[in-house]
């Protein structure tokens, strides 16, 4: 069992330290040293898709190792847990980032080539910054989900 304690933990901690590497170190480093707004742009994008990738899979190992561990331990596999509801909700949350908004901007970033040259009251621009905020809401929400998920995972395995 305590691989599998292991597993759910690692799960977690490779999701939220994604996020947090990304948001403290990656995005800011990289529009920070690169010579273009397009080109770090690009970067994060790439980057972004992965750690949506990751996200998504953590999510599902954590459910299901989360599951097996409470049936062994409690009987029951306690689907409508908080934790698991929350890790559900962070799932829903990523996919809802990356293939409703995420998509959207790559199809903006498109329509206006370099965006470095778009002025920045440009319909498309605009609208892109708009998607751009929401973006970032949503990943600081799965963030908090995430923690608030490590929190009561951390508390039911004392």
């Amino acid at each position: 069992m305590s691989f599998v304690r292991f597993l759910m933990l690692l799960s977690l901690v490779v999701w939220i330290g994604g996020i947090i590497f990304f948001a403290i170190v990656l995005a800011p480093t990289v529009f920070s040293v690169l010579p273009s707004r397009h080109l770090a742009g690009s970067v994060v994008s790439r980057a972004l898709t992965a750690l949506h990738w990751m996200g998504i899979i953590s999510g599902m190992v954590f459910v299901v190792t989360s599951m097996i561990y409470a049936r062994f331990s409690t009987g029951s596999a306690n689907p409508f847990a908080a934790r698991h509801l929350l890790i559900f909700a962070m799932i829903a949350l990523t996919l809802l980032s990356q293939y409703a908004i995420g998509s959207r901007m790559l199809v903006l970033r498109t329509q206006m080539g370099v965006i470095d040259d778009v002025p920045v009251d440009d319909a498309r621009r605009v609208e892109f910054n708009r998607l751009h905020h929401w973006s970032t809401r949503l990943e600081t929400v799965v963030f908090l989900f995430g923690l608030a998920a490590l929190y009561l995972t951390a508390r039911r395995l004392t």
